[in-house]
């Protein structure tokens, strides 16, 4: 797979705020905002997973 550019702008409190959290994990702020958005998509769609599980067995 290969990667594209995404450019973004963000308000200057929010980069000092994405800084922080990169920074805690020792991460730059790429790779967090990366990492946050595919954690992001995943809980997307696991959650469509359960929701399409319960509708095809029926909810507990």
């Amino acid at each position: 797979m290969g990667s594209t550019v995404l450019s973004l702008r963000i308000d200057g409190e929010l980069l000092d705020r994405l800084k922080g959290h990169a920074a805690k994990r020792g991460m730059s702020v790429q790779d967090y905002v990366v990492q946050t958005l595919i954690r992001d998509d995943f809980d997307e769609r696991f959650k469509t997973s359960v929701e399409e599980t319960e509708r095809f067995y029926g909810a507990a």
